[in-house]
């Protein structure tokens, strides 16, 4: 199997910048429950402004997290752009039998989400220059952290679907899986991991537009019952860059999953709700 992603710099270190494209770039294949063989380096750069030596950080960093997750930089492609631009086209094997793909959830799964939310209000916040050190390392050592090890727990463990959840906000990747297994959920708020410091940032304003919109078109998908802070509601909009994976699990696996993934050093192994068998494709948040 293959995939591709690439994103613009939401980090000041280009090698951070590196790492973190390469990581949300392989997690497609995570979430099929596959391994990384080899990826291409997609890169876009502008020549004309910025020295080469950057680039060249950037593509160590994609370097080095490639190889973490067990794979080889094969080559690439380049082209000039008016603004960085790193990714990765990733090449992937898994036994057809054991394919994870979204379309398998069922009434009574649990969902299980391995990473907290929050990557795109801190990295906005970070653009406008308003978050300290110490939370900047925090978010890119979540977002560099490969879902190889959640990968290879619902692997061994089996479960019924799972997506990776990126800029289509936690909302919006469960979306597709509820439509792809023709199902819905309820979701608990409470139960959300979010990254320490995000609630104040989105209490201050500080929201990137990409969760606008993903709550714009989730807003007729989405009973939030008596959720009514905008704060909240944003949060689960929120566009994750190499965010945690969703996994549907049945319910007499969950326990066993959930300790595996903390067992393996998963950044989170949180219950955050389950699925239901009402109207298709609807989600319920309750507090």
């Amino acid at each position: 199997m293959q995939t591709v992603d690439l994103i613009t710099p939401i980090l000041n270190d280009p090698y951070a910048f590196g790492a973190v494209a390469a990581s949300n770039a392989i997690s497609d294949i995570y979430a099929m429950g596959a391994k990384p063989v080899f990826a291409l380096n997609i890169v876009g750069f502008p020549v004309k402004s910025l020295p080469l030596n950057i680039l060249e950080v950037i593509l160590e960093g994609g370097k080095d997290k490639t190889l973490e997750a067990g794979a080889s930089i094969a080559g690439g492609h380049s082209m000039e752009d008016n603004a960085p631009k790193y990714g990765l086209a990733v090449t992937g094997i898994v036994d057809p039998a054991k394919l994870i793909t979204k379309r398998g959830a069922k009434p009574g799964d649990a969902l299980i989400l391995t990473k907290p939310l929050g990557t795109g209000i801190i990295t906005t916040a970070l653009g406008q220059e308003l978050i300290n050190d110490p939370l900047e390392k925090e978010v890119y050592n979540i977002m560099g952290h490969l879902n190889k090890k959640a990968s290879e727990a619902m692997t061994v463990i089996g479960v019924n679907a799972c997506t990776d959840v990126t800029g289509f906000s936690l909302l919006g990747h469960l979306l597709e899986m509820l439509i792809a297994s023709k199902v819905s959920a309820s979701l608990f708020l409470s139960k959300i991991p979010v990254i320490n410091g995000t609630r104040e940032l989105a209490e201050a304003g500080i929201v990137p537009p990409g969760a606008y919109r993903n709550y714009g078109f989730l807003r007729e998908k989405v009973n939030w019952n008596d959720i009514s802070s905008r704060e909240d509601r944003m949060l689960l909009c929120d566009p994750q860059t190499s965010g945690g994976l969703l996994i549907a699990v049945p319910q007499d696996r969950e326990e066993r999953l959930r300790e595996s993934l903390l067992k393996k050093g998963c950044l989170a192994a949180a219950n955050i709700g389950y699925i239901t068998a009402k109207e298709v494709g609807m989600i319920e948040v309750l507090s």
